[in-house]
């Protein structure tokens, strides 16, 4: 975990860096569970707790001020998650691997992948250096589309680890580890873009934006993999997208809250700059959050000042 001060960054504790490690490898291990366990359709909405459960825990844990919005939220939030768990479909029942490749090869999945790969690799290289630092759309487009292959290819791995466990190995098929290079491949890339959302936009924006991104396109996703929902009941349809829509404004809700203790009036962009040390010979890194934007500006004169003095 980074660190950050005035002048430089370091890690924190052995300890602290170790609990975060395990902590973050048990959640991805439950997530995977989950999706080898639950339809895709009914575990991707339910990120919606994630927020909640933070905001809870921030409240207990760190004393944070949780408002009248925000608790309307949290409670639109579980709202929606009843609904989407009483509705969502069943999974297909699949016995190997192989079924779940002979899903993945169907003309309709192919397709739905050639335009998120064309789609990403144009954002990535055309449009993303341009604006992506303005536009919250553009790094959160590539991490909802190529999220949706992600959790279609951890759905595949984890269905593998569920019936080796269950007596019947899953890793003697080549798909197996086809499978796993594209969830590498995907997670990682999802990950970093949505990193570089979180640091140029208010994570309050991100959230909101990304729970419904990644989620409609997951869905889409697993609407094209299984050719479809595996319900004809009209009425658990409905249902469960209106526990999506809930879980949304619930979210929504909730960050607005956030966003208006944390007032940051001037841009959330981070500021980094550089004052050159003409008696060192070097660049001095200052990070400083936009909050601090008049103080940092009269720093980087006074440096700028001193430099031309010696």
């Amino acid at each position: 975990m980074v660190v950050w001060d005035d002048h430089t960054y370091g890690y924190s504790s052995s300890y602290h860096r170790q609990s975060l490690t395990v902590t973050v490898i048990s959640g991805e291990l439950m997530n995977t569970a989950a999706y080898a366990f639950a339809p895709a359709v009914l575990v991707t909405p339910l990120g919606a707790l994630s927020v909640l459960i933070s905001a809870l825990m921030g409240a207990y844990f760190l004393n944070e001020d949780i408002q009248v919005l925000g608790k309307l939220g949290a409670a639109i939030c579980l709202l929606g998650s009843i609904l989407l768990v009483l509705h969502a479909p069943g999974d297909r029942d699949i016995q190997t691997i192989e079924e779940i490749l002979h899903l993945a090869i169907q003309p309709g999945f192919l397709i739905y992948c050639t335009l998120v790969t064309v789609f990403a690799s144009y954002m990535i290289y055309k449009v993303a250096p341009r604006l992506g630092r303005t536009n919250p759309l553009v790094y959160l487009s590539i991490c909802s589309t190529v999220g949706s292959i992600s959790v279609m290819s951890v759905k595949a791995f984890g269905i593998a680890i569920k019936l080796t466990f269950a007596g019947d190995n899953q890793f003697t098929h080549a798909s197996t580890y086809v499978f796993s290079l594209v969830l590498v491949v995907t997670t990682l890339t999802q990950m970093n873009y949505l990193n570089k959302a979180m640091g140029e936009f208010p994570a309050s924006l991100v959230n909101a934006m990304y729970y419904v991104g990644f989620t409609t396109c997951t869905l889409t996703a697993s609407i094209i993999f299984y050719q479809g929902l595996n319900t004809s009941d009209w009425t658990s349809i409905t249902s469960m997208m209106c526990g999506f829509l809930l879980n949304f404004i619930g979210i929504s809700l909730l960050t607005l809250s956030k966003t208006g203790q944390e007032a940051r009036p001037e841009s959330v962009r981070a500021l980094s700059m550089r004052s050159f040390d003409m008696s060192r010979g070097r660049y001095d890194h200052v990070r400083t959050s936009s909050v601090d934007l008049p103080s940092a500006l009269e720093r980087r004169s006074s440096g700028l000042d001193a430099a031309e003095r010696q």
